[in-house]
Formats: C-alpha cells, sequence, structure tokens
C-alpha cells in the first residue's frame, strides 16, 4: 500500500509538472525579448538609411535646411537613447523610446513634404532609390511593432492563465510587458499642404 502511495503520489507530481507551462513561459518571454530585438532592428536600419537621405537631399535644397536640420537632431537624439531588453519591463523607458522614435517620424514626414514641394527632387533617381528604401523601412518598423505586440499578447496571456499563472506566482515570478501604444494624437490623420 505504502509502494502504490508513492507510485501514485510521483505519478501525480509529473503530470502536474508536464502541464505547469514553465517552459511555455520561458519560451514566450524569449519571443518577446526577440521582438523587441527586430523592432530596434527596423530603427537601427531607419538610423543608417537617414545620413544617406539628407545628404542627397542637402545638395538639392539648400533652402530648406531647418527641416534637413531637425531630421538630424531627432536622428541624434533616437541615437544617444541607450535602449536594453530592461526597458520591456519599465512603461516609462519605452514611452520614452517611442516619443524619440515619433520625434523622427515627424521629422521625416516634414521632409517628405519638401520632396512633394520640389519637384526637381524627384527627379534624382539617388534620391528616388534613398525614398523607396526609407517607406520600405517604415512599413519594416510597422510590422515589428505588430510582431512585437502579438509576441507580448502571447507572454502576458501564458503567465496569466491556469496552471501557468500560479507556477509563475510560485516560481517564475514574470511581470506583464508593456505593447506599443499610439502615440499621443495618432488618430487624427496628419494634414498635408502643398
Amino acid at each position: 500500500m505504502k509502494r502504490f502511495l508513492t507510485t501514485l503520489s510521483v505519478v501525480t507530481m509529473l503530470a502536474l509538472l508536464s502541464g505547469c507551462g514553465y517552459n511555455t513561459m520561458q519560451a514566450n518571454e524569449e519571443a518577446v525579448i526577440a521582438a523587441w530585438g527586430n523592432v530596434e532592428s527596423s530603427y537601427q536600419r531607419r538610423a543608417d538609411l537617414i545620413p544617406n537621405l539628407v545628404e542627397v537631399v542637402k545638395g538639392y535644397a539648400k533652402h530648406e535646411a531647418d527641416t534637413l536640420k531637425a531630421v538630424t537632431e531627432a536622428r541624434a537624439k533616437v541615437g544617444s537613447m541607450q535602449v536594453s531588453k530592461d526597458v520591456l519591463n519599465n512603461p516609462d523607458s519605452l514611452n520614452k523610446f517611442q516619443q524619440a522614435q515619433g520625434e523622427l517620424s515627424g521629422a521625416l514626414s516634414r521632409l517628405m513634404v519638401v520632396v512633394e514641394k520640389y519637384p526637381d527632387l524627384k527627379a534624382n533617381q539617388n534620391f528616388m532609390d534613398l525614398q523607396k528604401q526609407l517607406e520600405g523601412t517604415e512599413n519594416r518598423i510597422n510590422v515589428a511593432r505588430e510582431r512585437y505586440n502579438k509576441s507580448v499578447q502571447v507572454f502576458n496571456t501564458s503567465i496569466r492563465t491556469f496552471p501557468n499563472s500560479l507556477t509563475n506566482s510560485l516560481m517564475l515570478h514574470l511581470q506583464r510587458k508593456e505593447a506599443f501604444k499610439a502615440e499621443e494624437g495618432a488618430k487624427v490623420a496628419p494634414k498635408v499642404k502643398f
């Protein structure tokens, strides 16, 4: 009888451990970290592309120095931010990061208005190629953000559902991750005037 109870308790413990979600939660957290890395990679691509774009435009639009200066300053601000994976656990740091990226996006939007305003810029093949790359980069950033948010949703769900929530509260103590949020005023479409 004692041997039966010991065997039963071991089998019960193994069954409980196999469904505790420990490995799933770890894998989901790693997916969030990897998705964040993709977001950073997309931002880095944009940061690397901007100096080339600015140099091409400088050659053709010396009279638009203020716009180019705003792009350069916004890029410098983004480049000076030290972002680590710890930002995922700190909503304030994530918000500051998003604000800096928003300032850069706004400066780039003003730069695109310069392109529309001065048709001779559009005739330059180098500029057109860089503009296409920049548009592609902005699309990549959006896709990376969406994938990051999906990873966050999967992770947050995995640490909050039973029995994983029990395992998390007893063993892992993982915290919810923050998703990317729209910038203040993003619901209103930007107005472009020519």
